[in-house]
């Protein structure tokens, strides 16, 4: 007696509703917003013109996501909720086209195992609830994967060609590294011995799709000293996505039956969506440094899908010798999962699990202000604060910032010269400071920082300070006597 399978609908609405719930849990982090949400937040609440003036200076690499936030924000208002329900959707969907991938290829425990098992992941339930673009390029790999075995099947129309290109285009101008999905595409149709015509079809749709988004990448790489700060690859960075593959390869080694070249399975599809991004960005970063596991998170596709091969054997297995047994299989790994990962998915939804908390600090200065103050910020990128909470800082002169960001179309404003900041410290008689907490500074970068701790701790002293996940805010008086 065979046990009985969930309907193909039920396949693809469950894991959807499940990551959905899953996002949906602790969205707000206790009202919490880290630095790079803060500045999507701060973008979105730019008009369109200034959000296209300043991508010729900055972040070109998510013009595409900052105009769709900036149509929500203008929608909706700003909110942690308007910031955040993107990437919850987004992941909900990729969700649902992993449950449909693992069903055609390799039946329905399967794709059900491997939807659910993606909301699971921890990093899939970090991104989720991010207000970033990393979620929404997850959810373009599992449409485009999903389309491209629709078409290996023989099911699909020029249509469906035309859909591929586009959607792997849209993803890549949300984050032109997405087009790594492309050679692991490729790896597919080659594992599977794909037709000539197949081939050609397939090449033309991806060469459209890098078309599209060359322009990007070009224009990007004179914005590359934003991912400066990212660390040289070391050997202990491969640790992670080493043991992603090996966890990969042992699901590929329960697909059913054993995946051969010249057979479109779960291994075909999820080994090189797993594994292909991955080194291809260790690649890369032997070149410039770029390894960041948010530039290939949609490549946990493909783990997931493998994940869901290992669940669906687990239930035949079962079902040979207790048919009634079967079905409870995926509830009770579920079960464990969730036990067994809920630490982890507790701390994701705390404000700690960030470095930094945006709205914390502006609490702070709200609460610490008084008339006749005015505010400084070290380094200049900390002014992230007030953008974000410009109500907090009503009433205080920012005394360094020469160009808002705004009219300097920047992130962070243009400051003024270091002599001019100087006078303008000597000339008042509390300074609000807003910083980065011990934990998380590094030294000054910058002349103009160095002058500002200088003229700060020789003229003034401190007379309130609060730290706050992450964030400093300090009150320094005017000394009567200088040293």
């Amino acid at each position: 007696m065979r046990p009985s399978s969930p309907r193909p609908l039920l396949v693809r609405s469950i894991p959807a509703l499940w990551t959905l719930a899953l996002g949906l849990w602790g969205l707000s982090r206790q009202d919490s917003v880290w630095r790079d949400e803060a500045a999507t937040w701060q973008v979105a609440r730019r008009s369109t013109a200034e959000i296209t003036q300043m991508l010729g200076n900055v972040d070109v690499v998510h013009g595409l996501y900052y105009l769709l936030m900036h149509g929500l924000f203008d929608l909706f208002g700003p909110g942690t909720a308007v910031l955040r329900l993107p990437s919850v959707v987004a992941m909900a969907v990729a969700a649902s086209c992993v449950a449909a991938l693992g069903h055609r290829l390799a039946g329905p425990w399967a794709g059900l195992g491997g939807g659910l098992a993606l909301g699971l992941l921890p990093a899939a339930q970090f991104y989720l609830q991010e207000g970033r673009p990393y979620a929404l390029v997850a959810a373009g790999a599992g449409v485009s994967t999903l389309l491209l075995v629709t078409l290996l099947e023989g099911r699909g129309r020029a249509v469906h060609w035309v859909a591929y290109g586009g959607t792997v285009a849209v993803s890549g101008l949300l984050n032109w590294l997405s087009l790594l999905i492309l050679p692991a595409h490729l790896a597919t149709l080659l594992w599977c011995r794909a037709g000539r015509g197949t081939g050609r079809r397939w090449t033309a749709a991806a060469a459209a799709a890098v078309v599209c988004v060359l322009p990007l990448v070009l224009f990007s790489r004179s914005q590359s000293a934003q991912v400066s700060w990212i660390p040289p690859l070391t050997w202990h960075m491969l640790i992670g996505p080493a043991i992603l593959l090996a966890i990969g390869g042992a699901g590929a080694l329960l697909d059913r039956p054993r995946p051969r070249p010249g057979r479109l399975s779960v291994a075909a599809v999820g080994l090189p969506l797993l594994a292909v991004p991955q080194l291809g960005l260790v690649g890369l970063s032997l070149i410039q440094p770029l390894f960041l596991d948010r530039y290939v998170l949609f490549s946990l596709l493909g783990l997931a899908l493998l994940i869901g091969v290992a669940i669906g054997a687990a239930v035949r297995a079962v079902a040979r010798r207790r048919p009634r047994a079967a079905p409870w299989i995926l509830p009770v790994v579920v079960a464990v999962a969730v036990a067994a990962l809920l630490p982890q998915a507790l701390a994701k939804r705390s404000p700690a699990s960030r470095v930094d908390d945006v709205l914390a600090a502006a609490a702070d200065v709200r609460r610490m202000k008084s008339p006749g103050d005015v505010v400084l910020f070290i380094p200049a990128a900390r002014r992230d604060t007030a953008l974000v909470s410009p109500d907090a800082f009503s009433g205080l002169q920012d005394i360094a910032l020469a160009e808002s960001p705004e009219e300097s179309a920047t992130l962070k404003g243009t400051e003024a010269r270091p002599d001019r900041i100087r006078s303008a410290m000597l000339a008042h008689h509390r300074i609000l400071l807003v910083t980065d907490a011990p934990g998380v500074a590094r030294p000054p970068a910058t002349a103009r920082d160095r002058m500002k701790r200088s003229v700060l701790r020789d003229h003034f002293r401190i007379t309130a300070d609060s730290q706050v996940r992450g964030r400093r805010v300090t009150v320094y008086e005017r000394r009567a006597t200088a040293r």
